[in-house]
């Protein structure tokens, strides 16, 4: 999901398999997050203000107010870390995220480049070199990925009606778009994570990786519950919520397929992350929900559910080869969004401790 898709669409074409169709309408109807309604609303500012028939106004948040552009982050307090420490049993650490690399599943026009720059002299009487690096890509979309605030909303008007195009809290396209960084919800709003993470491995309970198109559903969750000796109970508000598909088996080795479609969660399970007041979620493939969705009709609900409805965050193309071998699915999560102001998002190397 690539906002600079909403300039490039004349170049993709129809050639794509189903899923790329459902990204590309996915983007150029003005990122929806779910069906909309049929009928538009009728011009004029105070019908400009109302929810379309089939959308309810989500904000402000009834928990941190109608001003508060840090969402789920706020779980993240000194007690909430203090009682995540306590998952650390060995001090054993676990990288979670990808390398990032130029041939890596990359969708559509995105791109990631490296260029090196070495020094054309030494400095100094010690001689001094050294090298620079410059990387060209969309930093908070590419590779193992952490989707911020700003990255998804849902029209709620007209089309191109950037006054209902909403966001977390309600806020608007016509407040925050600016060419040079978003002017509220960047990520820099978001708080650093440090908290309790917990893996469900649904691979292992359907005895396969599983395919495009498959749902997990909460019976799926629940039974990873059972079989890791896990129990609901133990989930507190403020924790961290991820899934194996064995879809993240793909990376590298076949990234057409990859990039092709997704198993993952749907509303089902995406409304029980929320009753649970999830922080975040997180899966080993790039959107964490399932592509295509079996409702033909949503384009990446759990997306709009999850983000722009109750400021939950998302991270993408994770790896958690390491924990299952070792049969860890219950740790201490950490990572820190790159503060790039007005950035949708980020990249970086978050990591388990068990």
């Amino acid at each position: 999901m690539d906002m600079r898709y909403l300039r490039d669409k004349q170049e993709l074409t129809q050639s794509t398999q189903t899923v790329d169709e459902e990204r590309r309408n996915f983007l150029t109807a003005g990122l929806v997050g779910g069906a909309l309604a049929a009928g538009a609303l009728a011009s004029g500012v105070a019908q400009a203000q109302q929810p379309a028939p089939t959308q309810a106004a989500w904000w402000p948040h009834p928990k941190w107010g109608k001003d508060d552009q840090a969402g789920a982050s706020n779980w993240i307090t000194p007690a909430k870390v203090l009682d995540a420490a306590k998952l650390i049993k060995d001090g054993k650490i676990y990288r979670i995220g990808r390398v990032y690399d130029s041939t890596m599943p990359l969708y559509g026009k995105r791109t990631f480049n490296i260029r090196i720059t070495p020094v054309a002299a030494s400095f100094g009487t010690n001689k001094l070199i050294g090298h620079d690096e410059f990387v060209a890509t969309e930093i908070g979309q590419t590779g193992t990925q952490f989707d911020g605030l700003g990255h998804i909303g849902v029209q709620m008007g007209n089309d191109g009606d950037q006054r209902e195009m909403r966001f977390y809290n309600g806020i608007t396209e016509y407040e925050m778009i600016d060419a040079y960084g978003l002017k509220k919800l960047g990520i820099e709003n978001c708080k650093p994570i440090v908290t309790r993470g917990h893996l469900f491995d649904i691979e292992a309970v359907k005895g396969a990786p599983m395919e495009a198109g498959q749902e997990i559903k909460l019976a799926d969750v629940r039974a990873a519950l059972q079989k890791q000796n896990m129990k609901e109970d133990d989930i507190k508000e403020g924790d961290a919520f991820f899934f194996n598909t064995g879809w993240g088996k793909l990376w590298m080795k076949n990234n057409d397929k990859y990039n092709s479609g997704e198993p993952g969660i749907g509303l089902e399970v995406a409304k029980w992350v929320i009753d649970k007041g999830a922080v975040m979620t997180g899966a080993d493939c790039w959107a964490t929900e399932v592509v295509p969705n079996p409702d033909k009709n949503l384009i990446f609900p759990v997306h709009s559910e999850l983000i722009a409805k109750n400021g939950i965050y998302n991270h993408e193309n994770l790896d958690f080869t390491g924990l299952i071998a070792d049969g860890k699915y219950q740790f201490l999560y950490i990572f820190a969004p790159a503060p790039i102001k007005g950035a949708t998002g980020s990249n970086g190397s978050p990591i388990a401790i068990t």
